[in-house]
């Protein structure tokens, strides 16, 4: 379990990952060596993954953002794992959730417009071992897209 400073190390580092550690330490009520030693702790335990920048895709020309339910034929293991490689392996598709319901998956498919992201359906998503359906919803706008847990 987190105990209050690793807490707020972690939802200081969410909110801007490239303080110092003076800043982190000041903001957490820490010295210095205290807070880069918790922090690596955090490191080594696997509970922070990995430090990266959060890019606005429509600024880089990825305006398409498209959600697709996929039912699989079979649920043997060799056939989800084949689809999850496959998954790992597109890199259209930014998120993928193993769902309850009529969806097997949930998949997160960025694309530069339709018609990008009609190629990568029937070139890609549709050839993934094992897919039987797909069902695709389209975004209209984004409401809200936070990737900060809340600590």
């Amino acid at each position: 379990m987190l105990d209050k400073f690793a807490r707020q190390l972690l939802r200081e580092l969410q909110r801007d990952a490239r303080q110092t550690m003076q800043q982190l330490a000041e903001r957490v009520g820490l010295s210095t060596t205290p807070c880069w030693r918790r922090i690596k702790e955090l490191e080594e335990e696997g509970v922070i993954r990995r430090y990266t920048v959060l890019v606005d895709r429509e600024k880089v020309g990825l305006q398409n953002c498209v959600f697709a339910e996929v039912a699989l034929s079979r649920h043997a293991g060799d056939v989800t794992a084949e689809f999850e490689a496959a998954v790992a392996a597109t890199p259209e598709i930014v998120a993928c959730y193993a769902t309850t319901g009529k969806a097997d998956y949930l998949i997160k498919v960025v694309t530069s417009d339709i018609k990008a992201y009609d190629e990568v359906l029937q070139q890609r998503i549709f050839r993934l071992p094992g897919v039987a359906s797909v069902h695709t919803s389209v975004v209209l706008r984004e409401v809200k897209d936070e990737v900060s847990l809340p600590l």
